[in-house]
């Protein structure tokens, strides 16, 4: 059901603020479904609370998993995850996560019996023929209807053969995440090449190898476009999960276009998360950007330019980006992110609706987003259920008076606490916003 709208603060003062955030979705959801996998009893710490890795969590223990989620300690407790035999004749709800649609049927095939996949009305357009058809080489049998979306159901058989699979994988990265994953628990271990246009995001993908290498797995990706798992154990994690960094950009963004100043701590040294790369572009778009131990601060300078980026890597940045675009001093070129028009929504074509509604010339081109900055007036935001979409009107109406984000119980899918945050951020004059463990306890 949709939430209340909500009417975006708009600030007239320098912002200066601390911001804690709580761990990434992407790692969260791959140290469970590797927990689940493993040969022990895995601790997750400080993992993201949030729809998708609800999501992720219960279809894992509808799978057979035991995972204690502290719940009834506090919102900052560590998660416990006891591997079991894997079980069929469950339903799981992906909701609109992407990492549960795709990284559970090759999980779903290795159980005894049948599982059914479904999920959100829109998540029923997100393509997943590549993996099914995927799985099916690689000896699984799923019932799709010759769809290649959701519902579907994947018969498991308590082992999968696994072996060699080429997929175009130009769609999502996901695909080829998933297969990775489980692949260790396949009789062959799994050797996927892709064969298409460039991989998007694939720093998810290098993600994907890391958490694997982390729990044990003997990964090759010493070929471009190939990665071949080994069949092998999985061992028990204990982990620290990273920050979020995609979901750090709009409070990183909000210094950049208030002239003010945000520390998000704990940014990590090194990281495979692909929205670390909200570092260059802010800095390219006019803030001043400085990681130390204690964490990544950005300053606005009282500038804010126009770029010409590339974010085929990192799209998930795209709707924060794009906002700041909208209230730079020149244009913005945004290029290629064809592929998120697959996402939780068209996200091309709702970027263009929605800041054309309030004003911004913006023109879709074949993979991405031109951008060019007019006056700016309020008015209702669409989110179409999609959480980025809920972060980028929050960034423009902290300069536009009068946006009303519609839906913004939408940003529960990756932070919960949003809401909450944004409000602390605004308010700290020097204070710290709370945490989102702290907001949600």
């Amino acid at each position: 059901m949709p939430s209340p709208d909500w009417h975006a603060p708009a600030v007239h003062e320098r912002i200066e603020a601390l911001v804690t955030l709580p761990g990434s979705k992407s790692l969260t959801n791959r140290f469970l479904v590797l927990a689940a996998l493993a040969n022990g009893t895995s601790r997750l710490r400080r993992p993201l609370r949030s729809r998708d890795t609800l999501l992720m969590a219960e279809a894992l223990r509808s799978l057979g998993a035991g995972i204690d989620d502290g719940t009834t300690d506090s919102a900052g407790a560590d998660w416990i995850v006891t591997p079991a035999s894997l079980r069929g004749g469950g339903t799981v709800d992906c909701g609109l996560a992407g990492t549960v649609m795709r990284f559970l049927p090759p999980v779903a095939a290795l159980c005894d019996g049948p599982v059914v996949f479904d999920g959100d009305e829109q998540a029923r357009v997100r393509p997943m023929g590549p993996v099914l058809d995927a799985l099916r080489i690689l000896g699984a049998t799923i019932d799709d209807g010759g769809r290649g979306t959701l519902p579907f159901t994947v018969h498991g058989a308590g082992s999968v053969p696994g072996g060699e699979v080429a997929i175009d994988a130009s769609a999502s990265s996901q695909f080829v995440s998933a297969l990775l994953l489980a692949g260790p628990r396949y009789e062959q271990g799994v050797t996927v090449r892709h064969v298409g246009p460039p991989v998007p995001s694939e720093p998810h993908i290098e993600m994907t190898v890391e958490t694997l290498r982390d729990a044990g797995a003997i990964v090759d990706d010493g070929e471009p476009d190939t990665w071949r798992v080994e069949p092998s154990e999985i061992n028990a994690l204990d982990v620290q999960v990273e920050p979020d960094l995609s979901n750090a950009a709009p409070f990183l963004a909000a210094a950049l276009v208030t002239g003010g100043q945000v520390t998000v701590p704990g940014w990590p040294q090194h990281t495979t998360q692909a929205g670390d790369a909200i570092r260059d572009i802010l800095d390219a778009m006019g803030a001043d950007v400085s990681l130390t131990r204690e964490g990544l601060t950005v300053t606005g300078t009282g500038d804010v330019s126009g770029v010409d980026v590339d974010l085929h890597d990192a799209s998930e940045l795209t709707p924060v980006v794009a906002a700041i675009a909208a209230l730079a001093d020149s244009p913005t070129v945004i290029r290629g992110v064809a592929h998120i028009r697959g996402h939780e929504t068209d996200r091309l074509a709702a970027l263009s609706r929605e800041l054309g509604a309030l004003g911004s010339d913006v023109h879709e081109t074949d993979d991405g987003l031109h951008i060019r900055p007019r006056p700016l007036t309020g008015g209702t935001f669409h989110t179409y259920s999609d959480h980025r979409m809920v972060m980028a009107a929050a960034v423009l109406g902290l300069r536009v008076p009068g946006v009303v984000v519609e839906n913004v119980g939408t940003v529960a899918k990756t932070l919960p606490t949003f809401v909450e945050l944004w409000d602390g951020m605004l308010g700290g004059s020097g204070h710290p916003a709370r945490t989102a463990d702290a907001a949600s306890a």
